[in-house]
C-alpha cells in the first residue's frame, strides 16, 4: 500500500520524510501493520460497505450549487487520523483558552468595550462587523456565557504546529459526521479501534444538552430544551434532527412556536409547553421577524424580546457572530492577552487587514501569492487562492478590496498537512484540516478529536464539503 506513497516535502500526519525514505510516525505503527495487510479488493468491500451505511442512515449534506442533484453522500475516507495524547493536550488547553476570551471579548462589546477604550482594538472594527448588534448592548445573558458551541477550523504548518485557520461561532456544523463516522469505523475496523486505544466522542450529545440545561434562565430540575431548524431544505438538516434525537429533545421550525407575552411556547397536540432554551441553527437575520429581517419566514416573531426579557436562552446567544468575523479574528491573541494575561497557546495565521492602507497596498501588489478571504464569507466561497488564480479573477478581487476594504483580509498560502488517503484504489496524500468542537456549560469542554475534512482532489487545499472534500474519522489515543 505505501510502496510508492510520497510526502512531497509537505508536513505528513503519518510519515517523516527521512532521506527519500519513509519512517512511520510512533502512533501510526498500528495502523501501517493492518492496512499494509489488507488488498485493494479488501478495501473496495469496506468501502461499499461504509457508503451504505452513510446511506441507511441518511448521512447527507446539500450542495446549493449544483444543479445535477443537492443531496449528497459525505464521502468518507477510511483511513483514520491519529493524534496523540500529548499532541491532542496542547490542541485542547488551546481552545480552552480561545473560547474563553472570545466569550469575555462578546461580554466586553456588550457592555463597557473597554478593550476598545483600551486601544487593543479599533472600534470602527467592531462596529462594521457585519453581525454586530448594537441593539442588545447591556443585554445579560444566562451565566454570561455567549459561546455555547464552537467548531474552530485548525491546519497544520509545515513544521506540524497547529493554526486556527478560523473561528465558527454562529451555528458550527459538523459534528454529526463526527460520531457517524466513528460507528462505521468501529464496525469497519473493530480490533484496531480497540488495540489502538481511542477516547470516545459518542457522549458529545450528553455534553451539550448538559451545557444547554446548564444555560436555562431559571434553575429548573429539568427545563424544556429544543432545536430550532431552518428545515428540511438546509445543507445540515441531516445534523439537526441527529442531534435533537440523540439529546432526546424536539426539533423545531419557527411555525412550531408562539411567543404570548414575552414567553416562548411550544405548540403540541395536547397544547402549549413553555420553552426554556433554544439551541438554534437559524442566524440572526431569520429568528425574529420584528426586529432584524422582516420578511423572514423562519424563525419566530417576538422571540428577541422574550430573550431581552430573560424569559428564554438562545444558543449560541445572539450576537455572537461578530467574532466570527475574518477581520476581528485577527485580533484574537491581543484578545487572550488582555483578558487573560496569557500568550497564545495556538498561533493565528499572520493575517492582512486590508481597511489599513499599507497593509491593502501589500495585499494589491501580491495577490498572485496570497489567499484572500471575504470577512464573513465560509464554505470555501468569496475565496481567492491567489497562486492558481487568473489574471481576470485577480483583477476582480482588487476592485472589491478597494471598494469595500473592511471586507476583506489575505493571508500567506499555509501548506496544509497531509494524510494518507485512498483515491480510487491507491494511497495517496491529501490535504487535511481539523474542526474541533468546544462546548462551554458549567466548564469548558473539547471533544476528543473532531471532523478531519479532507480534500480529496489532488493538490488542493480547499476541504469544503462543498468544493469538493470529504471527510476521515480522528482518533486522539488515551494517554497510557
Amino acid at each position: 500500500m505505501f510502496d510508492k506513497y510520497h510526502t512531497d516535502n509537505f508536513f505528513d500526519e503519518m510519515f517523516i520524510n527521512n532521506e527519500e525514505n519513509l519512517r512511520t510516525r510512533n502512533h501510526y505503527g498500528l495502523v501501517q501493520d493492518i492496512f499494509s495487510s489488507f488488498s485493494g479488493k479488501d478495501f473496495k468491500a469496506k468501502q461499499h460497505s461504509i457508503n451504505r451505511a452513510f446511506v441507511e442512515h441518511g448521512v447527507t449534506f446539500t450542495v446549493y450549487s449544483d444543479h445535477q442533484g443537492t443531496e449528497k453522500i459525505f464521502p468518507f475516507d477510511p483511513f483514520p487520523r491519529v493524534v496523540p495524547f500529548n499532541e491532542w493536550e496542547k490542541v485542547e488547553h488551546g481552545l480552552i483558552q480561545r473560547v474563553t476570551a472570545l466569550n469575555l471579548f462578546l461580554h466586553d462589546i456588550y457592555h463597557d468595550a473597554q478593550i476598545v477604550s483600551d486601544g487593543v482594538i479599533p472600534e470602527h472594527v467592531v462596529k462594521s462587523a457585519e453581525h454586530y448588534r448594537p441593539a442588545l448592548k447591556g443585554l445579560d445573558v444566562p451565566e454570561n456565557i455567549y459561546i455555547h458551541i464552537c467548531g474552530s477550523d485548525l491546519i497544520r504548518d509545515h513544521n506540524g504546529d497547529y493554526i486556527v485557520l478560523e473561528d465558527n461561532l454562529r451555528c458550527p456544523s459538523g459534528v454529526s459526521y463526527v460520531l457517524e463516522n466513528r460507528e462505521v469505523m468501529k464496525r469497519s475496523f473493530p480490533n484496531l479501534y480497540r488495540d489502538m486505544n481511542v477516547r470516545p466522542v459518542n457522549h458529545y450529545p450528553q455534553m451539550l444538552h448538559d451545557a444547554l440545561k446548564f444555560v436555562a434562565p431559571v434553575r429548573k430540575s429539568d427545563p424544556i430544551c429544543v432545536l430550532l431548524s431552518p428545515g428540511v431544505y438546509n445543507s445540515a438538516y441531516f445534523e439537526h434532527t441527529f442531534l435533537a434525537q440523540e439529546m432526546g429533545i424536539e426539533i423545531v421550525e419557527g411555525r412550531d412556536l408562539i411567543v404570548i407575552d414575552n414567553i416562548v411556547y411550544l405548540r403540541t397536540t395536547t397544547g402549549l409547553v413553555q420553552v426554556d432554551v433554544i439551541y438554534r441553527r437559524i442566524d440572526d437575520d431569520f429568528i425574529d421577524p420584528t426586529v432584524f429581517k422582516e420578511d423572514s419566514m423562519l424563525g419566530v416573531p417576538g422571540l428577541v424580546g422574550a430573550c431581552e426579557r430573560g424569559n428564554v436562552t438562545l444558543a449560541n446567544a445572539l450576537g455572537a457572530g461578530v467574532a466570527d468575523d475574518k477581520v476581528v479574528y485577527a485580533f484574537v491573541p491581543k484578545m487572550i492577552e488582555y483578558y487573560l494575561s496569557q500568550k497564545p497557546i495556538l498561533k493565528n495565521v499572520p493575517t492582512f487587514l486590508t481597511y489599513d492602507d499599507d497593509e491593502r497596498n501589500h495585499v494589491l501588489n501580491n495577490l498572485e501569492s496570497l489567499v484572500v478571504k471575504a470577512a464573513n464569507e465560509s464554505g470555501g466561497y468569496g475565496m481567492l487562492m491567489g497562486p492558481t488564480s487568473t489574471k481576470k479573477e485577480r483583477e476582480n478581487f482588487s476592485k472589491k478590496i478597494n471598494e469595500n476594504p473592511r471586507n476583506y483580509v489575505a493571508q500567506p498560502v499555509i501548506s496544509l498537512s497531509r494524510h494518507p488517503t485512498i483515491c480510487d484504489g491507491i494511497c495517496e496524500g491529501r490535504h487535511i484540516d481539523l474542526r474541533p468542537f468546544v462546548i462551554y456549560g458549567e466548564t469548558v469542554e473539547v471533544l476528543p478529536g473532531g471532523l478531519t475534512r479532507v480534500a480529496l482532489n489532488k493538490g488542493s487545499l480547499v476541504v469544503n464539503s462543498s468544493q469538493g472534500g470529504g471527510s476521515k474519522d480522528t482518533w486522539v489515543l488515551r494517554s497510557n
